[in-house]
């Protein structure tokens, strides 16, 4: 049944997701130009928000002042030469993003926010770099093709990929899902897992057709390395998989009763449409990344599971909560990183206000990142990549100021 108060249609004008200071410095590019198998290494990522660092300006949720939670301040998102603007507008490529592993390793951040594995030019809006070789008269590429120039001139040891998501239309996904909440009552819930603009995307044919898609993708990977002059065997394709932001309904925190759920917590689904986001959504986007990296059947390539990376920290679960319920005052406060959430409030364009942003919800925030560079660098391995699977290992924070996690 579609119904829903007045108050829950005030409430909602839409929600968009965008298809996530740091720990330590993000290194410049040095001067010097080095290339294949010489010189200082260097780790590149590719793909989506999910590893681009959208949400990294966030370390937990509050309903209070952002300054409680504002851990990159307003120049996070900058990624040009001298820090005073995106390269890219919207790809969100922040300072807490997983690349920058440090340790002698430089690091370069080639993912976008809103990414699907081919190039979209919008006429209106931002562009967005696909894992092709695009380019055009404006001087816009692909992510493929701009791997394959940074690669020529330096040594590229790893490239970590993680892309998908959007071909499912990821942001689409949640905004129905929220909708169906504030729109229909408690006694008659309104579930988006059935909708067809929902379920369609993860019919069979689809799936294997997204799962083509990744394939090609990280086939564009290899095509790029091997023109910038690199052997498959002198460097690592890291295929990463999608965290579960979310808990399934029996672990979410407030109840599905009234507006509280998304007023408060920003996580207004309903309990089944949890449930099946975990059970469907994570499950074959995640196959469309593993199958496809099987697909593509390159001796370096290995996979990287970050699936569960994130739960007991996810969010509106049940181990974690808003500052304001935890009695943090700021995410500086010694144990915040274990008592807050990791992932960034859902926002609806009817209670959005600066200095947040719309594409930014449901994203690993800078605890999140933090912890998947934790990940990366077990899985780099000091230059030895290995795959795995990657959990929160125990409390408190590594050397790094980053959550401890392991990978095995």
């Amino acid at each position: 049944m579609k119904s829903g108060s007045r108050r829950a249609r005030a409430v909602l004008a839409c929600v968009i997701v965008g298809a996530a200071s740091a720990a330590m410095t993000i290194p410049a590019d040095p001067a010097h130009a080095d290339g294949p198998g010489s010189g200082t290494p260097w780790v590149v990522t590719l793909g989506d928000s999910a590893i681009s660092g959208e949400a990294g300006r966030w370390a937990g949720n509050t309903n209070n002042s952002s300054n409680n939670v504002d851990a990159g301040g307003s120049d996070t998102y900058y990624d040009n030469a001298n820090r005073t603007a995106e390269v890219i507008p919207g790809c969100h490529r922040s300072e807490a993003a997983e690349v920058h592993i440090g340790g002698g390793v430089m690091s370069k951040n080639l993912a976008c926010s809103g990414a699907r594995t081919y190039t979209q030019t919008p006429g209106s809006g931002d562009f967005k770099p696909g894992i092709d070789f695009y380019s055009d008269a404006n001087g816009r590429k692909g992510q493929a093709r701009m791997l394959q120039e940074f690669a020529a001139t330096n040594n590229v040891k790893a490239v970590t990929l993680l892309i998908g998501a959007n071909n499912f239309n990821f942001a689409s996904l949640v905004q129905q899902c929220v909708t169906n909440f504030l729109l229909s009552p408690s006694w008659w819930p309104n579930y988006c897992y059935d909708d067809s603009s929902v379920s369609s995307n993860f019919t069979a044919s689809n799936v294997t057709a997204q799962t083509t898609n990744v394939k090609n993708a990280i086939l564009n990977v290899r095509t790029a390395m091997l023109n910038a002059g690199y052997a498959d065997g002198s460097y690592t394709i890291l295929v990463q998989t999608y965290s579960s932001p979310l808990p399934r309904g029996a672990q979410i925190r407030y109840s599905q009763s009234g507006y509280t759920r998304q007023s408060t917590g920003g996580c207004g689904v309903w309990n089944k449409d949890a449930d099946w986001a975990n059970d469907t959504a994570v499950v074959k986007m995640n196959q469309a990344v593993t199958n496809g990296a099987a697909q593509a059947g390159l001796a370096n390539v290995k996979i990287l599971n970050m699936t569960n990376a994130l739960v007991g920290r996810r969010l509106c679960e049940n181990t974690v909560g808003l500052l304001e319920e935890k009695g943090v005052a700021n995410w500086t406060v010694a144990g915040a990183v274990d008592k807050t959430e990791w992932v960034s409030q859902i926002r609806t364009t009817s209670t959005i206000f600066g200095p947040y942003q719309l594409q930014e919800g449901l994203h690993p925030s800078y605890w999140g990142q933090l912890a998947l560079r934790n990940c990366l660098r077990q899985a780099y391995n000091g230059g030895t990549p290995r795959g795995g699977t990657c959990t929160r290992s125990a409390t408190g924070l590594n050397a790094y100021g980053e959550p401890n996690m392991a990978l095995n």
